[in-house]
C-alpha cells in the first residue's frame, strides 16, 4: 500500500465553482433492509456523514439517486431524510444554500396522467421547501412512461416552476443510471431531447438555478453548457470526466464526491489558487477509482460508494437499504479498495485493511 495521505481540512468552501456531493444514506445494520422492505436508516451515522462533507467545504445534494431513490429509499424515509438534513445544516449556514434535495414522483408509482404526476411533484417540492432546503427537480419515471412528446414535459415542468420559492436545479439523469428514464424530454435521440430541454430552460431561465446532467458524454455537456442562458449553471454529473469538465467551467453535483470529498476539496482549492498542476495531480488517480465504481451496470455505483464509507469508518457496517451491498462482486470491491489506496483515499489504513480482511474472510478467502 502507498504511504497514507493526510488531506487538509479547508477553512472555507471552494470559490471558483459551486460543488455538491450527492450523499448516500447509512442503513441500520440491525434493521430489516432486505429487498422490498421499508428503509431502516441509521440516522446518526447518516447525518454524521453530511457533517463530514460540509467540513470539507462541499454542499450536499440529498435524497437523490446516490441516496437510493427508486432503489430502496421509500418516501417515508426520504421525507425524514430531507427534514433531518436541512435541520442539521443550520449550524453551518443557510440550509437552502448548503443542502439541495431531490423532489420527484416516486411516492406515486401508479400515476398515469399528467395532472397526477404534477400533483406528486408538487407534494415533494413542498416537502423540500418547508424543510428549508433547495429544490432539485428529479427526472420522473412516471412522466417518462406517460409522456407522449416534448410538450408533455413542458406542460408539467412549466407548472412546477410556479411552485418554487427560489430558482431550482433540473436533473437530467441518463438511462445508464436508470433505464426507465430512456427517452426523457421526449426523444431517445439525445440531440432532439437536448433541443426540448433547452427550449424549456430558455422559456423559464429566471427560475432555473442550473441543470445537473448525468449522461457521461463530455462533448455533449460542453455544447449544452455553451447553449444555456446567461446565469444558468451547468452542474456536471459526469463521474467519468469531471476533472476536465470542472476545469473548463462546469460546476459539479457528483456522486463520486461522496467517496472522494477530501481529495475533491483539495483539488478545487488548487483550482482557486490557479495551480492547475496540483489540481490535475490530485484528481488524476481518482478517475480510475470513479470509473470502476460507476462501471456498468452504472446504477449499482451506490455499492462502491457505501463500501468506501465503511472502509473509512464513516459507518459501522457494510450494509445498505434494499440489500444493495450485494449488487457488486467481491472482485469489483477488491479493485475499488486497491484504487482507493492508490488515490490516497483510505483515511485510516489499519482500519481499512482490517475491514477488507474481514470481508474477504466472510467470502472464504
Amino acid at each position: 500500500m502507498r504511504e497514507p495521505v493526510t488531506w487538509p481540512v479547508p477553512d472555507k468552501a471552494p470559490a471558483g465553482r459551486i460543488v455538491y456531493a450527492a450523499a448516500h444514506v447509512v442503513a441500520d445494520p440491525l434493521g430489516d433492509n432486505t429487498p422490498g422492505s421499508p428503509a431502516a436508516v441509521d440516522w446518526d451515522a447518516t447525518l454524521r456523514f453530511r457533517r463530514h462533507l460540509w467540513s470539507h467545504g462541499l454542499r450536499v445534494a440529498d435524497a437523490m439517486d446516490t441516496a437510493q431513490r427508486n432503489m430502496g429509499l421509500d418516501w417515508a424515509a426520504t421525507r425524514e431524510l430531507i427534514r433531518r438534513s436541512a435541520a442539521e445544516a443550520l449550524p453551518y449556514g443557510d440550509p437552502a444554500t448548503l443542502v439541495a434535495c431531490g423532489a420527484g414522483t416516486d411516492h406515486a408509482p401508479q400515476a398515469a396522467d399528467l395532472n397526477t404526476i404534477t400533483a406528486a411533484y408538487a407534494e415533494q417540492i413542498e416537502t423540500v421547501q418547508s424543510a428549508g432546503a433547495g429544490v432539485i427537480v428529479m427526472a420522473s419515471r412516471q412522466l417518462a412512461r406517460v409522456a407522449t412528446g416534448p410538450e408533455d414535459y413542458h406542460q408539467v415542468y412549466g407548472k412546477l416552476f410556479g411552485l418554487a420559492d427560489r430558482p431550482v436545479i433540473l436533473h437530467w439523469l441518463g438511462e445508464m443510471f436508470d433505464p426507465q428514464l430512456a427517452g426523457y424530454w421526449g426523444s431517445r435521440d439525445v440531440a432532439t431531447a437536448t433541443e426540448s430541454f433547452l427550449e424549456l430552460i430558455h422559456a423559464h431561465a429566471a427560475l432555473v438555478d442550473g441543470v445537473k446532467v448525468s449522461l457521461l458524454d463530455e462533448e455533449h455537456e460542453v455544447r449544452l453548457r455553451a447553449a444555456l442562458p446567461e446565469g444558468v449553471k451547468l452542474y456536471t454529473g459526469d463521474d467519468f470526466n469531471y476533472p476536465s469538465l470542472i476545469k473548463s467551467g462546469s460546476h459539479a453535483l457528483l456522486g463520486i464526491f461522496d467517496a472522494i470529498a477530501p481529495a475533491a476539496a483539495a483539488a478545487l482549492h488548487a483550482l482557486d489558487a490557479g495551480d492547475l498542476d496540483r489540481y490535475d495531480e490530485i484528481f488524476a488517480p481518482t478517475v480510475p477509482l470513479s470509473r470502476k465504481i460507476f462501471e456498468a451496470p452504472t446504477y449499482n455505483y451506490k455499492t462502491g460508494i457505501v463500501f468506501l464509507a465503511w472502509l473509512n469508518g464513516h459507518q459501522d457496517a457494510f450494509a445498505m437499504v434494499n440489500g444493495a451491498q450485494s449488487a457488486r462482486s467481491l472482485l469489483h470491491l477488491s479493485e475499488v479498495f486497491r484504487l482507493a489506496d492508490q488515490a490516497g483515499l483510505l483515511a485510516d489504513q489499519e482500519l481499512a485493511v482490517r475491514r477488507m480482511k474481514a470481508l474477504l474472510a466472510v467470502n472464504g478467502l
